[in-house]
């Protein structure tokens, strides 16, 4: 079982020619709205790959539609709150190359109830899977209670901050990041004990475990539609094979096929595919 401490958030999404300059106004070609922040794509990611998924998060009273789409892709909502506050949500532009740039509004994100965290994570167990990233508030008191209780947790340091993430890290299993933000880790001084997962995009990823050689997965290669959510799928799909068994190189390959698969198609939580459709593209190899 995996449970996901996590953002959930209303992805206003533009499209624009080309991502915008400081002082710039640019008029955007299109509009859409959908579900989306790193935690409820990566729980929709792992769902939609057949693992059992338990989120835990907090919206507020506009956010009602979020959880039934993330009930209809398969996630247990059960640890989800209706706050007295304002969902999440994200201002994204996407530009003709499939690039982003992105805000966030935290909103109920940032308010999450330690009584629920704690009751979610007490209902698991040994070799379950807690994710988590930077998009909520009570990470560290999740990641060490899981990790007290035998779960393996998986951190995904985004958005990156550096005292964030030496908080956490002490209690984490598998941190994930992308390459600017390895490179700012590093930066920062920060050596984590645990395994690594470094995705770089077009240019594949790799796991870094603290003892053994590390392993290189290559991308499949594809014209990205939307890169939104990208690195989610990747993490959620990991996630989902890690927990049903898989061997590293194994998931990793399986993360590497999925994320090819969502950055053809628009949108993020709605992007993520099936296991059957991974499961295609692994077989034409």
């Amino acid at each position: 079982m995996i449970l996901c401490l996590g953002s959930i958030n209303v992805d206003h999404v533009y499209r624009v020619p080309r991502i915008p300059v400081p002082g710039e106004t640019l008029a955007t070609t299109a509009y859409s709205r959908g579900l989306g922040g790193k935690g409820a794509n990566q729980s929709v990611a792992a769902a939609r790959q057949g693992a059992i998924v338990r989120h835990i998060g907090a919206i507020g009273a506009d956010g009602a539609w979020t959880l039934a789409e993330l009930a209809a892709a398969g996630v247990d909502c059960v640890h989800v709150a209706s706050l007295d506050a304002a969902t999440g949500h994200a201002i994204i532009a996407v530009d003709d190359a499939g690039e982003n740039a992105i805000l966030i509004h935290p909103g109920a994100n940032a308010a999450q109830s330690p009584s629920a965290i704690a009751a979610a994570i007490d209902a698991a167990g040994p070799g379950d899977t807690l994710m988590l990233q930077n998009e909520t508030d009570r990470q560290v008191e999740a990641a060490a209670r899981a990790a007290a209780g035998g779960l393996r947790v998986i951190y995904s340091a985004a958005p990156f901050d550096a005292a964030a993430t030496a908080a956490v890290l002490p209690h984490v299993a598998i941190l994930v990041l992308n390459a600017g933000e390895a490179a700012a880790l590093a930066a920062a001084g920060i050596a984590p004990a645990c395994t690594m997962v470094v995705t770089r995009g077009a240019a594949g990823a790799d796991w870094r475990p603290p003892d053994g050689p590390p392993l290189h997965v290559p991308a499949f290669p594809v014209t990205p539609v939307d890169t939104t959510g990208a690195g989610d799928c990747f993490t959620g799909t990991l996630a989902a094979a890690l927990d049903a068994g898989l061997p590293p190189a194994a998931a990793m390959r399986r993360a590497a096929a999925a994320a090819a698969i969502q950055v053809t198609r628009a949108g993020a939580a709605a992007a993520m595919p099936t296991a059957a459709e991974v499961d295609a593209v692994l077989a034409r190899g």
